[in-house]
């Protein structure tokens, strides 16, 4: 009985021993804050962002949505990041490369010669919504010779 019993224990403890010894999945390891914003700017690689479907703009205050109805900002990630935009109303350039402002990450910069190009625009996303925030100051806000596009703008856009 006790020669059962020991044997009995002996198995149970291998049985133990061999399954506390099996492969572990390796820890995700967890992404940078860099990699977090890259994310919520380009989801998994490529994201776009529109006005329509609930999307708005704003100017100093003011909505001008009607003048950017079909807006369109596509981001993409990847060694060159790049971006591209639709119906932009010559705020912005059609396409061109965009890069974190400063270390936070919670600003970003597009290139290009258009009054929003080498802005800082700060951004927000919740959710299927996002929302950037830039100033045009006077100087360089002019298109055919007026400051038409001088102010403080904020773009709700939402993920297409």
């Amino acid at each position: 009985m006790k020669k059962s019993l020991f044997s009995l224990s002996l198995i149970s403890l291998f049985t133990v021993i061999i399954f506390a010894c099996g492969d572990k999945p390796a820890p995700t390891p967890q992404k940078t804050p860099e990699q977090l914003a890259v994310e919520a700017l380009t989801g998994s690689g490529s994201q776009t962002w529109g006005i329509a479907g609930g999307g708005s703009v704003t100017r100093s205050g003011s909505t001008v949505t009607d003048q950017y109805q079909n807006f369109e900002l596509i981001l993409n990630s990847g060694s060159a990041k790049t971006y591209t935009t639709r119906n932009n109303n010559d705020l912005f350039d059609n396409s061109g490369n965009w890069s974190f402002a400063g270390t936070n990450f919670d600003k970003f910069s597009l290139t290009g010669a258009k009054p929003a190009a080498g802005r800082e625009i700060s951004f927000t996303r919740t959710g299927d919504n996002l929302r950037l925030e830039f100033n045009i100051p006077a100087p360089g806000a002019r298109i055919n010779g007026t400051f038409a596009v001088a102010g403080s703008y904020v773009f709700n856009l939402v993920k297409k």
